[in-house]
């Protein structure tokens, strides 16, 4: 098949006709012609390569004569052979000569034409040696690209093929042969690669507060007036760091340079709330006005709630007064707990204020008087499904309240907080309250595009993990895995089948002799059809847990549960993140996390605080090799097969299947009493 399409050439006439308008057309001519002439010699080449007759092979030179490649053009006359003077010569020799005086005598000086001795340095045609360094006419070489018709059979027989050479092998197209590709370990930031390494065993590498004389000590008396007489290992790591860089109070940084930004990775339960509490509450001790210098967002209410009453205990007996904005109260509650309204103007009543995204939002736009243009502190827990929610665009509008520009002409003008720009003589010689931002997170990604959203100011990181650590997908993954496990921590899973799932919570409930189980589903509609099958079922305290109920029954059902009035609570992923329930013996995956991180918080509901517990996961057959394979890059500990034969689940189906038919009986009375209605 032709690579190419040739157009017909007309020749030179037709394009010489064309005049001075044709001369692009000549060039294409010529651009024609010689792609025929390349053409031809392709289908010659080709007939050549073919064998040829053995009776057409009769050599017209002896056998032991090596055929030579054709010499260059010689002079004649001091002209060469190539060139007009020396053609005409040629034809005036020929016109003067007989055509059989070959053994004639030339003229001195002229060699003939056929003689055996040719001028000095100038090779016969016909000569058996060549001038050095050329070939002559009759060489077994060819020109380049071009063999002579005498190669077609070699004088000894051999065919075309095996004069010709071995044929080069051409481009072989495809390849689709399965072939591992290799793994390309990107280049991290120096602070991602090189992090502050923070011991994780919280029973063995415990620091006395004694230790750490930076603490207040007011702070001092209130730990161990609440049972706390040492820190936890992130604690002893990251509260010396945070009161390093407030030392010189929180309206300027150490040296009047911005400190640098913070993110703690560390696993659940391992007291990170305190790590941040503590230094910040310090911080503020010596405020004289009242102004929101601490925010700290947390993705949800319950969470929220939680971190605002370890705000409360450590500010008690101080002048700081802590603000919850959640959205459990009305916009304008709300509003009378951050700003009071004078003669004046505004004044603001909060130092600390707690928020989730949204009602944050909801308050720069619509509260008035809400500044936080004197932000000192902004903390972020939960820094990873925080991250996940920046589509919310809640970061950039915290950013901008706090750096909100007023009337230049103002007296304070020259103290106004300025957006960070290079560090030189003139950007640090106007001093300024700088903005800190604080990550914390078991999950904290390692993903250096998601974490430049942040906009980190020479960020330093504490982990877990080990200092050499490389990058996954899209987070870390060191020696020890991607994330950290509580020490205390044992992982279960139960191979089951789908109909023998509520079974098998029912007998780790009751045979087990569990007093404290937290059940997770994936979905809200599954936790619930679980919770009534439960209830049917009889003999076990359950409740739910879920966005069917609003903030204040979830709260009183937390509270029930941490009192031990609730056995099973079945719940979604609301309480997976950061919810701390004392006591919690076993957590249960109703059904199977599809995420790593999901895992990761669920399982440290339990085990938190050095104590220990134990994560149990129920798992389709389908669902065991990639559940497997999840946990082992992860780096958890050894993940035990729990086997539940058919006999131990036995003597609780009687009862099971009258729960079913039950349940069934009032769903199908539920859509009757809809009706009527």
């Amino acid at each position: 098949m032709s690579l190419f399409y040739v157009a017909r050439y007309q020749g030179p006439e037709a394009a010489a006709a064309a005049g001075p308008e044709g001369a692009e057309a000549g060039a294409h001519g010529r651009a024609r012609a010689l792609l025929e002439r390349l053409q031809s010699r392709a289908r010659e080449r080709q007939q050549q390569r073919e064998p040829a007759p053995t009776e057409a092979a009769a050599p017209t030179e002896p056998a032991t004569r090596k055929r030579r490649r054709p010499r260059r053009r010689r002079r004649v006359n001091g002209a060469e052979s190539g060139s007009p003077e020396a053609r005409q010569g040629k034809r005036r020799k020929a016109d003067g000569e007989d055509a059989g005086a070959e053994n004639s005598e030339d003229p001195p000086g002229e060699p003939s034409s056929g003689s055996s001795e040719d001028a000095p340095g100038e090779p016969s045609s016909g000569s058996s040696e060549d001038a050095p360094g050329e070939p002559s006419s009759g060489s077994s070489e060819d020109a380049p690209g071009e063999r002579s018709a005498s190669a077609e059979a070699a004088p000894d027989g051999r065919a075309l093929e095996e004069a010709a050479g071995p044929l080069v092998p051409g481009l072989v197209l495809g390849g689709f042969g399965r072939r591992k590709a290799p793994k390309v370990q990107p280049f991290l930031p120096r602070w991602l690669a090189e992090p502050s390494c923070v011991r994780k065993n919280v029973n063995e590498d415990l620091v006395p507060i004694e230790d750490i004389p930076e603490v207040h000590p007011d702070l001092q008396k209130q730990l161990r007036a609440h049972g706390i007489s040492s820190y936890f290992p992130v604690q002893a790591a990251v509260i010396p760091a945070l009161l390093e860089s407030a030392a010189c109070g929180f309206l300027v940084g150490r040296g009047g340079y911005r400190p640098s930004d913070l993110c703690v990775s560390a696993p659940t339960g391992s007291g990170k709330t305190l790590a941040f509490v503590i230094p910040v509450v310090q911080a503020l001790l010596s405020r004289v006005v009242c102004h929101i210098r601490a925010l700290v967002v947390l993705p949800t209410k319950e969470l929220a709630q939680q971190v605002t009453k370890v705000f409360n205990i450590y500010t008690d007996a101080t002048p700081l007064r802590v603000s919850l904005i959640t959205g459990q109260k009305s916009l304008a509650k709300e509003q009378e707990s951050l700003i009071q309204k004078t003669a004046d103007g505004f004044r603001c009543l909060a130092d600390i204020v707690v928020a989730t995204p949204g009602r944050l939002v909801d308050h720069i736009d619509q509260t008035p008087g809400f500044n936080l243009q004197q932000l000192r502190f902004l903390v972020i827990d939960e820094a990873d499904r925080m991250i996940d929610s920046m589509h919310q665009s809640w970061l950039p509008r915290v950013v901008a309240a706090a750096f909100q520009s007023e009337d230049p002409t103002d007296p304070c003008a020259l103290l106004q907080r300025r957006q960070a720009q290079d560090v030189t003589a003139a950007s640090t010689c106007c001093p300024q309250m700088p903005l800190q931002k604080l990550l914390f997170s078991a999950t904290l990604t390692q993903n250096p595009e998601k974490l430049q959203q942040l906009g980190l100011h020479q960020p330093r990181l504490f982990s877990t993990g080990l200092a050499h650590r490389g990058l996954e997908d899209t987070d870390g993954d060191g020696d020890s895995g991607k994330y950290a496990f509580p020490v205390g921590l044992t992982h279960h899973y139960v191979p089951c089948s789908l109909s023998s799932k509520p079974l098998v919570v029912l007998h780790l409930v009751l045979e087990m002799g569990f007093s404290k189980v937290l059940c997770f589903t994936n979905s809200r509609e599954n936790s619930h059809r679980l919770f009534l099958l439960v209830q049917a079922f009889g003999g076990v305290d359950v409740a739910e847990f879920s966005s069917r109920y609003g903030p204040g029954q979830r709260r009183r059902i937390l509270k029930q549960f941490e009192q031990g009035k609730i056995q099973l609570l079945i719940s979604t992923d609301a309480t997976a993140r950061g919810i701390d329930v004392q006591g919690v013996e076993l957590v249960v995956n109703y059904d199977a996390p599809q995420y790593l991180r999901t895992y990761v918080h669920r399982a440290g509901r339990t085990a938190r605080a050095g104590k220990m517990g134990q994560a149990f996961t129920l798992l389709l057959k389908v669902q065991e090799r990639r559940f497997l394979q999840m946990l082992t890059e992860a780096g958890a500990p050894e993940l035990r097969r729990h086997e539940l034969s058919s006999k131990l689940l036995q003597p609780l189906v009687p009862r099971y299947e009258e729960a079913l038919s039950q349940l069934k009986e009032s769903i199908k009375v539920a859509p009757e009493s809809h009706a009527d209605t």
